[in-house]
């Protein structure tokens, strides 16, 4: 076989998979916006004391069986952000969005845009709630600086140690 022709077969297996992955995207997206439409739809404002935050898997989230079956089979080995409320006399456990995950305040009341279990939004009920700051990645030159200055601390401790034994003896 020719090069030329081993090259054609794989770009048209590449352009194939591009179009397949063009429509499953779509497909996708549409679904995506049709559960969005359905969350704006049913989300109303609750008030909420929030007594725990962690991320865990579903099967351990203590979330009612009938949400665990309806979690697709990939989804459920995936940890999820799980919060621990009380709502009125009732203590619950919701999930809640990744992009405010971070900035839920534990033992502390918020103001919350509830869909179902699903928060979507928090507010400060009294204060502010503080942003968690993003942490930025170090550079490689900033990583070597902080070694070097742990290790020129260290070595200087050593040489006080080193000197006060001398002065002993």
């Amino acid at each position: 076989m020719k090069p030329w022709v081993i090259i054609l077969i794989v770009l048209a297996i590449l352009v194939g998979i591009l179009v397949v992955l063009y429509f499953v995207g779509k497909r996708m997206q549409k679904k995506q916006d049709e559960q969005q439409e359905q969350i704006e739809a049913s989300k109303q404002q609750v008030t909420l004391l929030i007594i725990d935050k962690k991320r865990l898997p579903v099967k351990q989230s203590g979330l009612p069986q009938q949400v665990i079956d309806q979690v697709p089979k990939i989804m459920r080995r995936q940890k999820m952000p799980i919060v621990k409320v009380k709502y009125g006399p009732q203590v619950m456990n919701m999930i809640a969005d990744d992009k405010i995950f971070d900035i839920i305040p534990v033992k502390k009341e918020v103001k919350a845009t509830v869909a179902g279990i699903y928060i979507t939004d928090v507010k400060a009920l009294h204060g502010k709630l503080d942003p968690i700051p993003e942490k930025k990645k170090k550079s490689f030159r900033q990583r070597l600086l902080r070694r070097q200055a742990k290790a020129q601390a260290e070595l200087k401790e050593l040489e006080k140690q080193d000197s006060k034994s001398k002065k002993r003896k």
